[in-house]
C-alpha cells in the first residue's frame, strides 16, 4: 500500500513527522514488514534523530547553516532565491528516502528515536511524502 501525505511546516528546520507516518502505518493494517518514506523534492529531506532533548535538534540545524552557507558567493542556482541552491546541497546531504522495520503494527524506532522532515527553504511550505508500507511474506 502506498499514500502521498501532505506535512506543512513553518520554514526551514527539522520538523517532527513520526506520527503521521505512524499513522499511516495504522491505516494500513499491515502487522510485520518495511515503512518506506520517500520526500518528493529537491530542497527538503528526511532523517531519524533523536526526538527526546531539543539541543540534538538545535545543534544540528546549526551545523547545517554553518556547513552550507546562503551567503556562499559561488552559487550559481539562484533563481528562486538566496536559500535555493544551499537547500539543495543540504537536501543532499541527507537523505530522501527512509526503510524503518515494521513490528506488531508499530515503527520499529529506538527509544530515542523519531522521523523528521528536514525543510531547507525559509518560507513555510507544504511538502509531499510518499509512505509505502510493504507487508513481510511468509514462505
Amino acid at each position: 500500500m502506498t499514500v502521498i501525505i501532505d506535512v506543512e511546516v513553518p520554514g526551514r528546520g527539522l520538523h517532527e513527522i513520526t506520527h503521521h507516518i505512524q499513522s499511516s502505518l495504522e491505516a494500513s493494517g499491515v502487522q510485520t514488514g518495511v515503512c518506506v518514506i520517500f520526500m518528493r523534492h529537491t530542497s527538503a529531506s528526511l532523517t531519524i534523530q533523536e526526538n527526546a532533548d531539543p539541543s540534538a535538534r538545535h545543534d544540528l540545524e546549526a551545523w547545517l547553516e554553518r556547513s552550507v552557507r546562503e551567503d556562499d558567493p559561488a552559487w550559481t542556482h539562484v533563481a528562486e532565491g538566496p536559500d535555493d541552491m544551499p537547500a539543495h546541497v543540504r537536501a543532499m546531504l541527507t537523505d530522501v528516502s527512509l526503510s524503518v522495520p515494521v513490528m506488531d503494527g508499530s515503527l520499529m524506532l529506538g527509544t530515542w528515536q523519531g522521523i523528521y522532515l528536514c525543510e531547507h527553504r525559509s518560507r513555510p511550505r507544504r511538502r509531499s511524502l510518499a509512505v509505502s508500507v510493504l507487508p513481510t511474506t511468509t514462505a
